[in-house]
């Protein structure tokens, strides 16, 4: 990806050598005005070359030692959790690491406020995506009033600091905000009600929150007036496709961190030797019932 110097990544950047230009269709070229899903370019197509870029900047996370933390925040069905499935999606799983934390327990309730959140922090040649983050005090906490005026106030002090103390420890802190209009989520909503496996993506805070939709606009400006910092700005992201919000955070994010293509050389496979190798009957071990088969044949294992 083009070498983009932004607050994100200037201190990595600082000292090291822009890496050289991607083989393939830049992705500066291409898009240098919008491409239209449908008529240039289809979704699968470039979400699929998309993915390849990610594997790429995966390597290279994990060659360099980068700590690279992504929040994702937003309206409700917004497409946050979409967007982070098809980033993490052909990713290794044990660099890249999905973090969506539930309602904090008794205990976590005494700690200091990030502390449950920055024990989630990467490691060397690691990438976290949160799934909403610590800004739940500025937002769903502040506007429900499960938290007190005083410790919302102090939020917005502290959380500047707290960010700059991560992008100075090394941290490639970047920050989405996905936005949708009250007729997008109002559709998705019904259309979450009315199909069996999305619904349990609704809850009755969900719909209280639709209520208090001007309240969680105010709370949202005031977030983005404190929070907005050089070190770690908030990138907003337009929701109101799905598809193509997915595809323009996964360029977005690809245009942030410098990176080398490291993919591995084509491995070659050995044959099997199955000369030292005698397989059990079969009848002897248990398998599942086949309710589907490609060919209405039963499985014959391994010859």
């Amino acid at each position: 990806m083009a070498d983009k110097r932004t607050p994100a990544n200037e201190k990595m950047q600082a000292g090291a050598s822009s890496p050289p230009p991607i083989k393939e269709p830049a992705l500066a070229t291409r898009l240098s005005k919008p491409l239209r899903l449908g008529k240039d370019c289809t979704y699968d197509e470039e979400l699929r070359r998309l993915q390849i870029e990610l594997v790429k900047l995966q390597e290279w996370i994990k060659h360099e030692g980068l700590k690279v933390v992504l929040l994702f925040e937003g309206r409700d069905a917004a497409g946050k959790g979409g967007a982070i499935q098809r980033i993490a999606q052909t990713l290794n799983p044990r660099i890249c690491h999905v973090v969506a934390l539930g309602t904090p327990t008794e205990r976590e309730k005494t700690q200091w406020y990030f502390q449950r959140y920055a024990a989630h922090l990467p490691a060397a040649g690691e990438m976290v995506l949160f799934d909403r983050s610590w800004y739940n005090r500025a937002g769903v906490e502040h506007v429900m009033g499960f938290c007190t005026e005083a410790e919302y106030v102090e939020f917005l002090h502290s959380c500047p600091e707290f960010e700059r103390m991560l992008v100075r420890a090394g941290i490639i802190l970047i920050k989405y905000w996905f936005s949708v209009s009250d007729e997008e989520q109002e559709r998705r909503f019904q259309d979450r009600m009315n199909d069996p496996t999305k619904r349990w993506k609704l809850s009755p805070m969900d719909l209280e929150s639709r209520r208090r939709w001007a309240e969680y606009s105010r709370a949202k400006d005031e977030m983005f007036a404190v929070t907005d910092i050089k070190q770690a700005p908030w990138y907003v992201v337009n929701a109101e496709n799905k598809k193509c919000a997915r595809l323009n955070v996964i360029h977005h994010l690809l245009s942030l961190i410098p990176y080398k293509d490291l993919t591995p050389e084509r491995l070659k496979l050995p044959p099997l030797d199955k000369t030292k190798y005698v397989r059990p009957p079969i009848h002897e071990q248990t398998f599942i019932p086949e309710k589907y088969s490609s060919s209405g044949e039963g499985f014959r294992g391994s010859k």
